[in-house]
C-alpha cells in the first residue's frame, strides 16, 4: 500500500519549505490536527519551524505534526494533588483555570513539573516537556488566531517592592523533603481566618480564599514583620510571595509567606 507514503506535490513543497527556512507568517500550532481544537502556542513570522515529530503517526492531510519544546504554563484541579502536592497520573491539564479550557496534556509518569500559582479550586503548574501539536498546511496568510488560555504565556512577575518585608535576609523555611518546589512563587486570594465557632482549631489561623470563601490554602505569617495588624486585611484581596508546603497527613496546602500587600 504505497499509497499511505505519498504525499502530494504542494504538500512535499510546503514541508521542504518549512524544513528549509523560518515562517513567512503567524502560525498557530493545535493540539489537535483540527482547527477547532485548542492553540497551544503562536509561532511569530520568521520563527524557526520545530522539528518534525516522529512520536506520532502520520497526520491527516493537510496537517503535520511537530514537536513543541517546553516548559509550558497549564492548570491542574486540586483534586488531583496528592498529599506530597504530586499531580496524579493520568490527571488533566489544562490550558486554564476552567473545565472549558482546552486541555494541555494527559499528565503521566515520569513527567516533570513544578506548582507556580493557585487560582482557587485549579494549581497553576510549569510542565518540563515537549509536546506534539500541528500546524496546517493550508493555514491562510496573515495573523494567526491567539492562543486558547495560551499555555506558552510567561508566569507572572514579582509586584513591585512589597509594604510588609520579610523578616531577615533569608527567605522562608525550604519546604520538606519530597515537596515539588520551594521556589517563591506569587499567590492571590482574599484573606480571612481559618478559624469559627464549629471548628475553633484549625493549624493556621490565616487562609486564602477564592470569591466563593473556600480555601485556596492556610498561610503561616510567622516569618514576617507586619506593619500593620493582620485583622485589618481580613476580607480584603491580597497578593501574597512565598512557597508551598503541603500540611502534613491532609490534602491541605499551606504558603510560608515572605511578604505581602493589598491587591
Amino acid at each position: 500500500m504505497k499509497i499511505k507514503f505519498l504525499l502530494s506535490a504542494p504538500g512535499l513543497a510546503w514541508c521542504a519549505a518549512l524544513g528549509a527556512a523560518p515562517l513567512s507568517v503567524s502560525t498557530a500550532v493545535q493540539s489537535q490536527p483540527d482547527a477547532a481544537s485548542a492553540v497551544l502556542a503562536v509561532l511569530s513570522a520568521g520563527t524557526e519551524q520545530p522539528p518534525l515529530s516522529n512520536k506520532v503517526g502520520p497526520a491527516p492531510a493537510g496537517w503535520i505534526a511537530v514537536d513543541l519544546p517546553g516548559p509550558f504554563t497549564g492548570y491542574v484541579k486540586n483534586k488531583d494533588l496528592t498529599k506530597q502536592l504530586d499531580i496524579t497520573p493520568g490527571a488533566s491539564v489544562y490550558l486554564g483555570p476552567k473545565d472549558t479550557s482546552g486541555v494541555l496534556e494527559v499528565f503521566e509518569k515520569g513527567d516533570s513539573a513544578s506548582i507556580t500559582g493557585l487560582r482557587g479550586g485549579w494549581t497553576q503548574i510549569r510542565l518540563d516537556k515537549s509536546l506534539v501539536g500541528y500546524l496546517s498546511s493550508n493555514a491562510p496568510a496573515g495573523s494567526a488566531p491567539a492562543p486558547m488560555d495560551s499555555a506558552a504565556a510567561p508566569a507572572p512577575s514579582a509586584p513591585a517592592p512589597l509594604p510588609v518585608q520579610a523578616a531577615s535576609a533569608s527567605t522562608a523555611a525550604p519546604a520538606p523533603e519530597g515537596s515539588p518546589t520551594a521556589l517563591s512563587q506569587i499567590f492571590e486570594g482574599t484573606l480571612a481566618s481559618s478559624r469559627s465557632f464549629l471548628y475553633p482549631s484549625r493549624p493556621y489561623k490565616w487562609q486564602l480564599v477564592d470569591s466563593a470563601g473556600n480555601r485556596i490554602a492556610y498561610v503561616d505569617m510567622k516569618d514576617i514583620l507586619v506593619t500593620d495588624r493582620i485583622e485589618n486585611y481580613l476580607g480584603h484581596q491580597v497578593v501574597v510571595l512565598g512557597s508551598l508546603r503541603p500540611v502534613k497527613e491532609t490534602r491541605d496546602i499551606v504558603i510560608d509567606v515572605e511578604a505581602f500587600h493589598l491587591k
